[in-house]
């Protein structure tokens, strides 16, 4: 019958620390490859009622917009900078989401800090 001592681990601790490294080499390996597949996430929004359409890719940067005719009016320029605004924020926030989700399974909700998001 194995018991408590103060101080830490006691008797058998050698196969115990094996096996906590080897699971943290596993989370290292998934973590890496969740990275990777962040990397190639997407995020996109919509807003004005499809009047602006904006994708960002993993690094944030814009790949795609998309502004209807109909929403450029030279009187009304504020108008149109402000739906690219929120367009633009509303993907960023859209990948961020995808991304944590992604991390999150990986570390079983732990806050760990993940370089570069």
């Amino acid at each position: 019958m194995a018991r408590y001592q103060r101080g830490g681990f006691h008797g058998g601790g050698g196969g115990n620390m094996k096996g906590i490294m080897q699971q943290v080499q596993k989370m290292q390996r998934e973590m890496e490859k969740a990275q990777e597949e962040a990397a190639s996430m997407t995020g996109e929004a919509t807003v004005g009622g499809g009047a602006v359409k904006v994708t960002v890719d993993g690094d944030r940067q814009i790949t795609e917009l998309i502004i209807e005719p109909g929403v450029v009016d030279p009187d009304d320029v504020e108008m149109l900078q402000d739906l690219i605004t929120a367009a633009v924020n509303e993907a960023i926030r859209d990948l961020n989401k995808k991304v944590e989700s992604r991390m999150s399974a990986v570390t079983g909700g732990l806050d760990l800090p993940i370089p570069g998001f």
